[in-house]
C-alpha cells in the first residue's frame, strides 16, 4: 500500500532532506485535495517531534478530512496518544517514547496498550545502522534489527524510515526492508528515498507499505500511476 506523507512544520506542509534541510513547502488544504484518492495518510508533526512547538490543529484537520490517518511526532505520553486517537487518528506512531538508554521502554509500552495494540505503530527509524530518536537527532546503541523481535507483543506494526536517504530520492532501502521483513510478521511500512514504481512494486511483493514524500511532491512519481497501490 502506498501512503502519502504529510509532514508539518511551522504551520505548513514541508519536505525535508534527512530530517534537517528544508526542500519545499506546500499548503495543507492543497495537499489534502491532492491526496483525495488515497485512503490512508501518514501525518507527522515535526515541530512536536523536535520539542519545538506543535501543529496540533493541523493534525486534527487531517484526521477530519476523510482519510484513515496515522499520526506521529511528539507523542511521548499515553495521554498524548489517547488525545490523537480521540481526534480521529486510526493509528499513532510512537518513536522516542518507545525507547530508553538501553533499548525498548517496556514499562511505557505496557501502559500504552490502554489504547489498543491495533492502534499502535512503532517507529524504528535507522540512521547509520542505529535507531535514532528525538526528531532523529539522538542515536541509540541498538539497531532496528536487534530490537524488533522484542517489540512485536506491543504493536500492530512498524514504520522504518531510512534516515540516511530520507528526502533524497536515491532509492528505497530494499535490503533493510528485506531484513526487517524476515524478523516480523507484523505490518511493515518503509520510508526514505523511494523514487520509482519498480521499488514500490518490490516493497509490495515483500509485503511492505511504502510511504512517499519527496517523489510525489516533486512530481517524480505520478499520482495516477500509484492509485493501484493505494489499498
Amino acid at each position: 500500500m502506498v501512503i502519502p506523507a504529510i509532514d508539518l512544520m511551522s504551520g505548513r506542509v514541508v519536505q525535508l532532506v534527512q530530517g534537517e534541510r528544508l526542500a519545499l513547502e506546500r499548503n495543507l488544504d492543497e495537499m489534502l485535495e491532492t491526496f483525495a484518492g488515497f485512503p490512508v495518510l501518514q501525518v507527522i508533526d515535526l515541530d512536536a517531534a523536535k520539542g519545538e512547538g506543535n501543529n496540533r490543529a493541523l493534525v486534527e484537520r487531517c484526521c477530519r478530512a476523510g482519510f484513515r490517518v496515522r499520526v506521529g511526532g511528539g507523542l511521548r505520553t499515553v495521554e498524548a496518544a489517547q488525545a490523537a486517537v480521540a481526534a480521529g487518528a486510526e493509528k499513532v506512531i510512537i518513536g522516542t517514547a518507545a525507547w530508553d538508554n538501553t533499548g525498548p521502554a517496556f514499562g511505557f509500552l505496557e501502559q500504552l496498550q490502554a489504547i489498543g495494540r491495533d492502534r499502535i505503530a512503532l517507529a524504528i527509524d535507522g540512521k547509520s545502522g542505529k535507531i535514532a530518536v528525538g526528531g532523529w537527532r539522538t542515536p541509540l546503541a541498538v539497531s532496528p534489527y536487534e530490537a524488533i523481535a522484542a517489540l512485536d507483543p506491543y504493536t500492530s506494526g512498524y514504520l522504518y524510515t531510512h534516515i540516511d536517504t530520507e528526502g533524497t530520492m536515491q532509492g528505497a532501502p530494499l535490503d533493510q526492508a528485506r531484513a526487517l521483513r524476515s524478523r516480523t510478521a507484523r505490518e511493515l511500512t518503509i520510508a526514505g528515498g523511494i523514487a520509482t514504481i519498480e521499488e514500490i512494486a518490490t516493497l509490495t511483493a515483500l509485503g511492505c507499505n511504502a510511504v512517499l514524500g519527496m517523489a510525489i511532491y516533486t512530481g517524480r512519481l505520478d499520482l495516477k500511476s500509484l492509485i493501484k497501490y493505494a489499498t
